[in-house]
């Protein structure tokens, strides 16, 4: 029985996971080829809120559906080649919402719980329409 309920949550776990995308430039080409938004998470190399933000929200099955539609892609902060590409941050966690032209649509920054977070992409999606 143990062994079907394990298989069954890796299953789940496999359906519902966000593709992440390696690195900035290869984001922005496959946004622009498919036609997507992208969402960049920059993260910072020893961040506690940037892990909490990743396995307790971004990996939450509600938000990595709402996330399929875009080209998502984690950085760090510490990378210079994505620092250059993107706006100035403030601190990490950040997240950008962006057109595939690389204009912000939204940025937030800090952890945020999944409920607060599935808001924002709402807002994303109300201002891209």
């Amino acid at each position: 029985m143990n062994k079907i309920i394990l298989g069954l949550l890796l299953l789940s776990s496999t359906l519902f996971s966000v593709e992440w995308v390696k690195d900035i430039d290869t984001a922005l080409t496959l946004a622009k080829k498919e036609h997507k938004n992208i969402m960049v998470l920059v993260e910072g190399e020893n961040c506690r809120w940037c892990k909490k933000m990743k396995h307790r929200t971004l990996s939450d099955e509600t938000v990595e559906k709402r996330l399929e539609k875009y080209v998502v892609v984690k950085v760090m902060r510490e990378d210079g080649n994505a620092m250059s590409v993107l706006p100035p941050i403030q601190g990490v966690p950040t997240i950008f919402f962006m057109k595939e032209n690389k204009a912000v649509i939204e940025e937030i920054i800090g952890y945020f719980n999944v409920e607060d977070f599935l808001s924002y992409i709402d807002d994303v999606e109300k201002k891209v329409k």
